[in-house]
């Protein structure tokens, strides 16, 4: 039996979709003190190799850990999800914003430069908020455990490795996508645009968890 190449490039976007690359290029553009080429080469690699294994290893032991050992069905998850995701969504549609302001202040204050002035370890950064729960987040996760009982493990990990690839591009380059956005006016409107996907994509899952848990 053939590979089916259609569906794995399908699932991919959906995936990208979920991991949202506009709001890592809003979080590394616009993160104080301002970071240099270097940092945001490090940020992303970083962050997407630790996103990707926290994926990788959920979508093949998430379903089994979440049944046998928390008794939570996947379509609890499914709902929790969407309904977290819908939350994000809903607050990028409403401010043109991902992280709402009080979180933003308090994560930019977090990171960069310690109390005394010192820098600080950039993979503390690139752990938390970067790789989870901005990549590896709760609709991402939702997704990657069930479509891993709907299209395999080895199927999931190609798209998980498909999409975060691309996501780390966009994210290589957000200095200079953020530029030209703020400079066409288009970033408010494209971090809305996004907002408004995010949403309906998880009132989806919401809607698949409620089928699943009535079957």
């Amino acid at each position: 039996m053939s590979f089916n190449w259609m569906a794995l490039v399908e699932n991919s976007l959906y995936l990208l979709a979920l991991l949202n690359p506009a709001s890592k290029v809003m979080f590394l553009a616009t993160y104080q003190p301002a970071l240099s080429v270097r940092q945001i080469r490090e940020l992303a690699w970083k962050s997407s190799l630790a996103a990707l294994v926290i994926l990788v290893v959920l979508a093949g032991a998430g379903e089994i850990v979440l049944s046998k050992i928390f008794r939570v069905e996947l379509y609890s998850l499914k709902i929790t999800g969407g309904m977290v995701l819908f939350m994000i969504g809903w607050i990028a549609v409403r401010e043109g914003r991902f992280i709402n302001k009080k979180e933003e202040n308090t994560t930019v204050s977090g990171f960069g430069v310690d109390e005394n002035g010192g820098n600080v370890d950039f993979t503390d950064l690139s752990l938390v908020p970067l790789a989870a729960p901005l990549i590896a987040g709760p609709g991402t996760i939702a997704a990657s455990i069930s479509g891993t009982a709907q299209f395999g493990w080895l199927f999931m990990v190609l798209s998980l490795t498909l999409a975060i690839f691309i996501n780390f591009v966009v994210m290589l380059f957000s200095g200079s996508i953020n530029r030209v956005l703020v400079k066409l006016h288009l970033l408010g409107p494209l971090i809305r645009l996004t907002g408004l996907i995010i949403s309906a994509v998880a009132v989806q899952m919401v809607i698949a968890g409620l089928k699943e848990c009535m079957l």
